[in-house]
């Protein structure tokens, strides 16, 4: 496989953004790596990085973006917070790599079994950890469920919701991402990755 080029990214339109990262979830699933000198990919980006998408996940270990996308050195942004939640920082880092860096598609990407939507659903309260839960919580209220009926269906449904909710603050609070995408720029979508089975369902 190639390094990302500022010509291969020019010459790609979101939707080839989105089919790459599709095959690239096939190849994780069916574990056949594409092949790449890695060595030589940290050679070639030395220069500069042209990646093709940025991708917000969470920061769960058994979803890492590049693996479970099968991309190298340089191929994409990878955004990683708790719960795949969106605040002025993460907003800032995705208009960077598309509007500084040129990347052409967004990816929210949320996973079962996700630690940080169950903590939201059971209303978990700690330090820190309170605030970054209070912005899973609108979603939590949308199920609008009895602790004592907030099994596991009902969190990955929530799980679900927070993937949309995400992409919905992308689009109300980042005016450059907005346009970008009217123009067809950029793709932005929301995907969720299964940690049984290794794939990505994009929603």
């Amino acid at each position: 496989m190639k390094t990302q080029t500022k010509e291969i990214q020019e010459n790609l339109t979101p939707q080839c953004a989105h089919d790459i990262l599709v095959q690239g979830n096939k190849r994780f699933a069916q574990n056949l790596k594409a092949q790449r000198n890695l060595q030589d990919q940290v050679f070639e980006t030395s220069k500069g990085q042209f990646p093709f998408a940025v991708v917000l996940s969470c920061i769960d270990s058994r979803a890492p973006a590049e693996l479970v996308f099968d991309q190298g050195i340089g191929d994409i942004f990878s955004v990683r917070i708790a719960g795949n939640i969106i605040n002025e920082d993460i907003l800032g880092s995705m208009e960077y790599a598309c509007k500084v860096a040129g990347s052409k598609i967004v990816v929210v990407m949320g996973h079962t079994k996700c630690g940080a939507v169950t903590a939201a659903c059971n209303h978990v309260e700690l330090g820190n950890i309170t605030a970054l839960l209070s912005k899973i919580k609108p979603v939590v209220d949308v199920v609008n469920v009895k602790p004592s009926e907030m099994h596991d269906d009902v969190i990955e449904e929530v799980a679900h919701l927070n993937v949309e909710l995400s992409i919905t603050r992308i689009k109300q609070e980042s005016k450059i991402l907005a346009e970008m995408e009217e123009k067809g720029e950029i793709e932005i979508v929301g995907a969720m990755y299964d940690v049984s089975t290794g794939l990505v369902d994009f929603i």
